[in-house]
């Protein structure tokens, strides 16, 4: 569903603050599926209207059928460290601003994810992609600083955060622009970001 702001002087008479209120505490606790629906509608909490509700008992009425989803770890003797982003081109019909998502996950479970709305217009698909990688890379970045800190206190190997985008001509930018990191925590030397490229058919990003 796409849904513009509206200048109605008509009032809602409907708890839409409040929904989205639960439903951004849902997002961020384990939720992921849901963030850039919610994220979508609460662009809209200054003067929502009749489309904005209908909108948002929607992602209601998702959740009551997917209450058995939920987040789920891979126990293994490696820990993988992966990311993903995207990017919903001039999806903003009000700007045309584009919308950036990214998810990281370890161990095949989801621990930091999000659905942020672009500062500027994207000329590009391309463009759009690039800055939705940036967030992801961005987040990824900490994430993986924290992880050095717990593996090699404990005595194990910190993974190389791999990063999955679905855009070719923004993972070559990427491989010209972005340096591979490098972490230092006590002995250990730790690799952190690796973009990829996958085409599969089902594209993992």
């Amino acid at each position: 569903m796409k849904l513009v702001s509206s200048d109605s002087t008509t009032k809602l008479d409907a708890p839409f603050r409040e929904a989205v209120g639960a439903l951004m505490h849902l997002m961020t606790s384990t939720r992921p599926d849901i963030a850039f629906a919610v994220g979508y509608v609460s662009r809209f909490m200054e003067n929502p209207q009749a489309e904005h509700w209908i909108a948002v008992k929607r992602i209601f009425c998702y959740l009551q059928g997917t209450k058995s989803h939920g987040i789920r770890f891979s126990p293994g003797k490696d820990i993988d460290f992966q990311g993903y982003s995207d990017a919903d081109w001039a999806g903003d019909l009000s700007d045309r601003k584009s919308t950036s998502g990214y998810l990281l996950q370890v161990a095949g479970g989801p621990i930091s994810w999000g659905s942020k709305k672009q500062s500027s217009v994207s000329l590009s698909t391309s463009e759009a992609e690039y800055l939705a990688l940036s967030l992801a890379i961005h987040e990824g970045k900490w994430v993986h600083k924290l992880l050095c800190e717990i593996l090699v206190a404990a005595g194990g190997v910190t993974p190389a955060l791999k990063i999955f985008e679905d855009n070719l001509s923004c993972s070559g930018q990427a491989h010209l622009l972005l340096r591979v990191q490098q972490c230092d925590v006590g002995a250990e030397r730790c690799r952190d970001l690796r973009v990829l490229h996958g085409i599969c058919a089902s594209p993992p990003a």
